[in-house]
């Protein structure tokens, strides 16, 4: 191809011009908060406002960010608002515990997460992504996004739970889907800081979802239970049985055990879903870069069956991965709150401010990327990705609490790619009409309904 087309810009809310009242700006944060953010949230380094719940400072600067998520990390805590929502669905797991609990929980993980363990794991996801993709084999159109839900819990469940994880795939896919449309949004109350006696509609309408994963949970754990008191030495030593060897006076609790598992049925998947989904849409609407991913991948296949090598041999299809995540982060907002009120530079954060670092806006920012909106996966080709400051892209986070299993989620999302790109077309339909609405993560409104074609091998 001699000429290459304009890059393709994926759907998103355009900067809002002027501000919105409170009662506005409530209603937003409910339906869409990735709608509320003006046109110096994507162009300033640094904003510090009086929000509808008290000081708010946005951190867009990498400098500043660095300093909040690394430098001075013991200075902050979990924001009050974040733990508002989270806190509920999974209360003591490692996304949400602080303190002596999180210390506890990070140590008691940790080996399951070593490069070691991890590419343990590629052979059963490449198994698990091999039986999924059966299902295309006749064509047709599919909700893709649904269906990278479907896959990444298939996954999950075979890698850290030896495929033992009570329940349904299917109807664990809609619990889900509910859970983040009930609890996974902002209730209006939190951000007025109500105080926490006031009941929230969000969370009353959630109850049965959360019942159903709470469920899922014991039944799991009572499984396992029975497979120790049969054989111990035929047990699997994957994640469920390291947390339960990791309970005890100096370890986990019981209660913490459960909320680490929930933790990582929950939103150990999930946010691996929706970046897989964005990816094969951003690479739909941009055929150019898809033919050259889909290249490389018959490229590697044909003479590289060992799974663990492919991120390494993989450059063009980590790129388009990367680049879906920059501009559809799985976790648009880390919330934090300092502890004591501080300046950095000519800043002031004062005590109790929410303190917001959204990759979201960062990912986007007009001083940070040239042609920020566009999907551009040479940002991040050899010699490209280099340049970029490590925090002005953040889809793991980055400090203390960089995400624990970010190495696993990027060799999953590889081996699923090429697998599926190797063998299938995925195209746009006309009823391909996403739109990014924030509910913990970025998910994409209307689903992903596409058209999937078996390709000549």
């Amino acid at each position: 191809m001699d000429s290459q087309p304009a890059p393709f810009v994926p759907p998103a809310p355009k900067p809002r011009t002027s501000p919105p009242s409170t009662l506005e700006m409530i209603r937003i944060v409910y339906r869409n908060p990735l709608e509320l953010w003006g046109e110096p949230t994507y162009n300033e380094p640094w904003i510090s406002a009086k929000g509808a719940g008290g000081p708010l400072v946005i951190a867009n600067n990498p400098g500043l960010i660095r300093h909040v998520l690394v430098d001075n990390a013991k200075n902050y805590k979990m924001a009050t608002v974040r733990q508002k929502i989270l806190r509920p669905i999974l209360r003591d797991g490692l996304l949400t515990a602080e303190g002596e609990v999180w210390k506890r929980s990070r140590k008691a993980m940790a080996p399951v997460f070593t490069p070691r363990h991890i590419f343990g794991f590629a052979q059963p996801m490449l198994k698990r992504t091999l039986e999924f993709v059966t299902r295309y084999e006749s064509g047709g159109t599919s909700d893709i996004a649904h269906d990278m839900t479907l896959l990444t819990y298939d996954i999950l469940a075979e890698t850290l739970f030896s495929g033992e994880i009570a329940g349904e795939p299917g109807s664990f896919a809609n619990e889900i889907d509910r859970l983040f449309e009930t609890m996974g949004r902002v209730d209006p109350l939190d951000l007025l800081r109500a105080p926490d006696w006031l009941p929230r509609l969000t969370r009353i309408r959630g109850r049965k979802t959360m019942a159903y994963f709470r469920k899922i949970v014991t039944d799991t754990v009572k499984m396992r239970e029975q497979a120790f008191r049969r054989d111990p030495d035929a047990v699997p030593q994957d994640f469920l049985t390291l947390l339960l060897k990791a309970e005890g006076p100096d370890g986990l609790t019981r209660p913490e055990v459960e909320d680490n598992i929930i933790t990582f049925i929950g939103a150990g998947h999930e946010t691996t879903a929706r970046a897989l989904g964005w990816t094969i849409y951003c690479l739909a609407e941009s055929p150019w870069e898809r033919d050259r991913v889909e290249q490389e991948i018959e490229q590697v296949l044909a003479r590289e069956p060992d799974p663990t090598k492919w991120l390494d041999a993989m450059p063009l299809t980590r790129a388009a991965f990367d680049e879906a995540l920059r501009l559809y982060p799985p976790a648009p907002s880390i919330n934090r709150e300092p502890i004591v009120p501080e300046m950095w530079k000519d800043l002031y954060i004062p005590k109790h401010a929410a303190v917001l670092v959204m990759p979201w806006v960062v990912h986007r920012h007009r001083k940070l990327w040239d042609k920020p909106d566009a999907f551009l996966p040479e940002r991040f080709h050899p010699g490209n990705r280099e340049k970029i400051d490590r925090f002005q892209y953040l889809p793991f986070g980055a400090g203390p609490r960089v995400c624990i299993g970010a190495s696993f989620a990027m060799q999953e999302a590889i081996i699923a790619l090429a697998i599926l790109l190797s063998r299938f077309r995925f195209d746009t339909t006309a009823e391909t009409k996403p739109w990014p609405v924030q509910k913990l993560t970025t998910q994409p409104q209307g689903g992903l309904p596409m058209r999937v074609t078996p390709r000549r091998r």
